[in-house]
């Protein structure tokens, strides 16, 4: 019976474990990960769990023998669907509506399924919303061509060089070279005008708001070391890509 015990136990952190690093690597901000733990534990049996989360890493204990349990979070996304999803299964066995082994199986396929809209979609929407930003920061609709095909180059770019070169930062960085190169191109032929404009609008798509907003979150909700981390995090991206776009400007 104690055994039984004990593996029930061993269970239930598992899933919530599993549950807080989908949500984690999805984009959810610390308060709303530790939220979900703790009230997935509480509704399997495990009320008095505790849960620490940062952006690279989730320990996570019970009150009882077991050992607390640690996980790395080496990959971050933005999938505010996954993380949506995970809240429906939480609330879900908060209710009684599935039991623990649905719950186990739903959150395998949702930490298994693909990015919600494949990387051609976000690329087309990235560059249909630089030349919304263009006009929104008073462009002329003149540059809306060149703000959509270099917003559009900007995203393929960070998502290429996060594929082939694992450092920190260096995706946003050359990106942010490549279309100011592509700007500057564009007006030297006639096509753009406003070269500020141009990349004011079409950098926006890669800019950290996701993190900004976390990091502010995290720190209202008192989470000091995950709000600082990721403003930090916020801080060296933006810096990275307007170190990129500042070179171009040197060299030209």
């Amino acid at each position: 019976m104690e055994d039984k015990l004990d593996h029930l136990t061993y269970e239930t952190i598992e899933i919530c474990l599993l549950a807080g690093k989908i949500m984690l690597q999805s984009g959810a901000e610390t308060s709303r990960v530790e939220d979900t733990m703790t009230r997935m534990a509480t509704s399997l049996g495990l009320p008095r769990s505790h849960s620490y989360v940062t952006p690279t890493g989730i320990i996570f204990s019970t009150d009882g023998a077991e050992p607390a349990k640690l996980i790395r979070i080496t990959e971050r996304t933005t999938d505010l669907s996954k993380v949506a999803e995970v809240n429906n299964v939480s609330r879900a066995l908060s209710s009684g509506a599935i039991t623990m082994p649905e719950a186990r199986l739903r959150l395998r396929e949702i930490e298994q399924d693909k990015h919600t809209y494949p990387i051609w979609f976000q690329i087309v929407a990235a560059a249909i919303a630089s030349g919304c930003f263009l006009i929104m920061f008073r462009g002329g609709w003149y540059d809306f061509i060149p703000a959509v095909l270099c917003g559009g180059l900007g995203l393929a770019s960070v998502i290429y060089f996060q594929r082939i070169v694992a450092v920190k930062f260096f995706a946003e960085f050359s990106a942010s070279f490549l279309l100011g190169l592509l700007a500057f191109l564009f007006v030297k032929l006639g096509i753009g005008y406003e070269v500020d404009k141009i990349i004011i609008g079409s950098v926006m798509p890669i800019v950290p708001g996701l993190l900004i907003t976390n990091a502010v979150r995290d720190l209202m909700s008192g989470h000091l070391v995950s709000g600082i981390s990721k403003g930090a995090e916020a801080f060296l991206t933006a810096f990275a890509i307007g170190t990129g776009i500042a070179l171009v400007f040197i060299l030209l």
